[in-house]
């Protein structure tokens, strides 16, 4: 996370500009983005008007593909 990233986060308690989430679920969420790599797909599930779930799913290049590459 960029050093600007985090200096708008440590504003949010003082200055709430998120009405949805938290700086707790807005962490999760760029720490999910992160580890998706370059190809990849994150679906936030909300329930009851509460997020529930962050679900990823990496994907791969088929055309880049070389033996081991999808274990890391």
């Amino acid at each position: 996370m960029s050093n600007a990233n985090l200096s708008q986060l440590s504003g949010l308690n003082s200055n709430p500009i998120l009405s949805f989430l938290n700086q707790h679920q807005v962490k999760m969420i760029d720490e999910a983005l992160s580890a998706l790599g370059d190809y990849g797909e994150l679906r936030l599930v909300v329930e009851k008007g509460r997020l529930r779930f962050i679900v990823t799913q990496k994907s791969f290049d088929a055309l880049k593909w070389q033996p081991g590459s999808m274990d890391e």
